[in-house]
């Protein structure tokens, strides 16, 4: 079961990237040319989902280099885009390695193209052994967006519960607003929707009392960077699920492909976590919902400890009860 929708699509001379910003009353396309309009993307939430930033900004070395523009300052302001994700910074590292063996646009598309092609194929291997881990007519929790519409295609945390649902494995998704973007709200509920799996969408307060009340197997999230011991960063409130599973029993599982892990942070207190503008918060849609004077604090990923996790799932295995021992073990 693959997802019915795909949001990066290479044109031929421009990239088009479907507008999460404007979505679920609203399918409008950004079309870039050059690696300066990638980023406006990558940094405005046109594009989002570490995965999905990565093959963006893949593409966007690619437009300059067919317009013979300077590759340094390409890849400079894709790298600035947003830097938390550490698929961004990977997908340039790889796409640099390519470069300096002498390669031409041609070359360039063809490795973004595969880094494309390849995260849809870790997609569906990930999507296979997280839904191995669910019981029969599993309920579980999600939080923001881990679909297809954050990856190369099916998706990450939202690929494992397309996977669960495909095999008869899932009886019911609950999937957080996700503030103060609502990417649960308006892009994980609409990715369901399409698909007719059985969801409800909840306030992000409202995961520990359903955790009290009602019996929930899972909350499976995905991840922006996971340090070298398994602690996992990814979009704020995922630490707050965790620490709420763990409180009531509930199983905590975080699924990202094998270039999400960054070996040269040892935990997560080394990995840095991106805070954006206060209007955020602040306005909604450029209308104002707290006092004109009113300051604000935006940290927009947090970091879940290792020991609250308890299987990372990656296109290379399972890591249950992560530790660095075991994430070396298994990335090699």
């Amino acid at each position: 079961m693959t997802a019915s929708v795909q949001p990066i699509v290479w044109a031929g001379d421009h990239l088009r990237l479907l507008d999460q910003r404007v979505l679920p009353h609203e399918e409008r396309w950004v079309d870039c040319r050059n690696a300066f309009q990638v980023a406006e993307a990558i940094h405005g939430m046109a594009v989002r989902g570490a995965p999905a930033i990565g093959i963006a900004a893949a593409y966007g070395l690619v437009l300059d280099a067919l317009h013979h523009r300077d590759y340094d300052a390409a890849e400079l302001v894709l790298a600035e885009s947003r830097p938390t994700a550490v698929n961004l910074r990977w997908a340039l590292a790889r796409m640099r390695g390519v470069w300096r063996g002498g390669a031409d646009a041609a070359r360039l598309l063809a490795e973004a193209q595969l880094i494309h092609a390849e995260d849809l194929a870790q997609n569906l291997t990930m999507g296979k052994l997280g839904a191995a881990l669910l019981p029969r007519d599993a309920t579980v929790i999600t939080h923001c967006n881990t679909g297809a519409l954050a990856t190369g295609g099916h998706g990450t945390a939202l690929g494992v519960i397309r996977s669960a649902y495909a095999i008869g494995h899932l009886a019911q998704v609950y999937n957080t607003e996700t503030r103060p973007w609502l990417q649960g709200a308006r892009l994980t509920a609409w990715e369901l929707t399409r698909e007719n799996i059985p969801a409800k969408l909840i306030a992000d307060g409202a995961a520990a009392h359903l955790m009290a009340t009602q019996k929930i197997d899972w909350v499976i999230v995905g991840a922006d960077r996971i340090a070298a011991n398994g602690d996992t960063a990814n979009k704020i409130g995922t630490y707050s699920l965790a620490v709420s599973a763990r409180r009531h029993g509930v199983k905590f599982m975080v699924v990202a492909p094998s270039g999400t892990f960054d070996l040269q942070i040892r935990s997560g207190q080394s990995i840095p976590i991106e805070e954006r503008v206060p209007r955020e918060l602040t306005e909604f849609r450029g209308a104002p919902i707290a006092p004109l004077d009113m300051d604000a604090w935006n940290p927009v990923f947090d970091v879940t400890p290792a020991d609250l996790i308890d299987a990372i799932v990656c296109e290379k295995g399972v890591i249950e009860n992560p530790t660095e021992a075991k994430v070396r073990a298994l990335l090699g």
